[in-house]
């Protein structure tokens, strides 16, 4: 195994990347990570071998860094961190993994049983008025999350930090791997779904339909929260620390990028009735893929027959054969393009 970090400042050698950064953790042996906790915000960790494995097995976690400054975030009455998950589950347990290889290659592994903090129904108290930050994240195989409180949400921070300026939404879109931190304001006595509400395929009529999955309950009490952050909640902060650290990089905004990348997809020998129903199944793709649009097609695809490629656009160059060399200091402007005819 081996343990990859998300968002923490790491040397490249601590990333954790088996064949690349270093070599795989055998049973019985042991590898120390060096890890500097510099920023604040929510950020996590998992193994980078076998991942359908080993985080369905629940090996991942969060890691929470507390600003020094009192006025890094706005008041609230208190925090919540929430880890969303899927597991594919049928009668008799968790669905069998590949043993020589990885399955679901094609979209990856989703679940049928979604998971907030490894719970189905996740259950939180909270009285009239109180102001909750929540700290979000998609741990998922592949499930697009798009969580929804029932009412304004305000976006806080996300993967890299604070906000320059903060918002209010109406759900918060997270996908795999992704963090934002929120403020929620539970204004009103009464029960709360905490719900995942997306645009699903039914597969018989060939259209999309609306879709809520439940994550969660909430229950507001009647009694009032001490002290009341209503005001703080309702203003929408420009924080000048982040547009201090982002007024170095404005002036490359407009300038043409240096490096392009193109995501795309190679597959080997499957059966012709497979290939035949991928291309069928490409009349009606979604704009965002919210759940297994494929199922059956994507369970018999392993990474025996599925390649994910990443092109270097001017040389034609695929993954490991991408040679770019920089200096340290260089400001690098690459664009990434996830090619929709894959």
């Amino acid at each position: 195994t081996s343990v990859h970090w998300h968002g923490v400042r790491v040397e490249n050698k601590f990333d954790g990347v088996p064949g690349v950064t270093q070599k795989a953790v055998e049973p019985g042996e042991s590898f120390t990570y060096k890890v500097n906790f510099k920023d604040a915000g929510i950020y996590w960790y998992h193994p980078h071998h076998r991942e359908d494995i080993q985080m369905d097995l629940g090996l991942y976690g969060n890691i929470l860094v507390a600003s020094p400054r009192a006025d890094y975030y706005s008041p609230v009455n208190r925090e919540e961190v929430l880890m969303l998950d899927d597991l594919l589950i049928d009668a008799g347990g968790m669905l069998p993994w590949g043993r020589e290889g990885v399955s679901h290659a094609l979209m990856g592994r989703f679940g049928n049983v979604l998971l907030v903090n490894g719970e189905p129904l996740y259950k939180l108290n909270v009285k009239s008025g109180e102001v909750v930050r929540f700290f979000l994240t998609n741990v998922s195989n592949t499930r697009m999350f798009n969580v929804n409180f029932g009412m304004p949400v305000k976006l806080v921070a996300a993967d890299v930090g604070k906000f320059e300026r903060e918002v209010m939404v109406e759900s918060v879109v997270l996908a795999p791997a992704q963090r934002y931190v929120v403020e929620v304001r539970f204004d009103k006595a009464g029960p709360i779904a905490l719900t995942n509400k997306i645009q699903a395929v039914d597969h018989f009529l060939g259209e999309f339909v609306p879709h809520t999955d439940t994550l969660g309950a909430i229950t507001v009490s009647a009694d009032a929260a001490q002290p009341d952050n209503a005001a703080s909640f309702r203003t929408l902060r420009a924080n000048a620390d982040v547009a201090s650290d982002l007024s170095a990089m404005r002036a490359q905004l407009g300038r043409p990028v240096d490096k392009e990348v193109v995501l795309s997809l190679k597959v080997g020998e499957m059966p012709p009735i497979v290939l035949q129903l991928m291309s069928i199944d490409t009349l009606y793709v979604p704009p965002v893929e919210w759940n297994d649009a494929m199922p059956d097609m994507n369970w018999i695809a392993s990474d025996k027959d599925t390649n994910w490629i990443l092109r270097d656009r001017a040389s034609g160059a695929e993954n490991m054969n991408v040679k770019w060399e920089f200096k340290q200091g260089d400001i690098v402007k690459i664009r990434i393009f996830n090619d929709p005819r894959t």
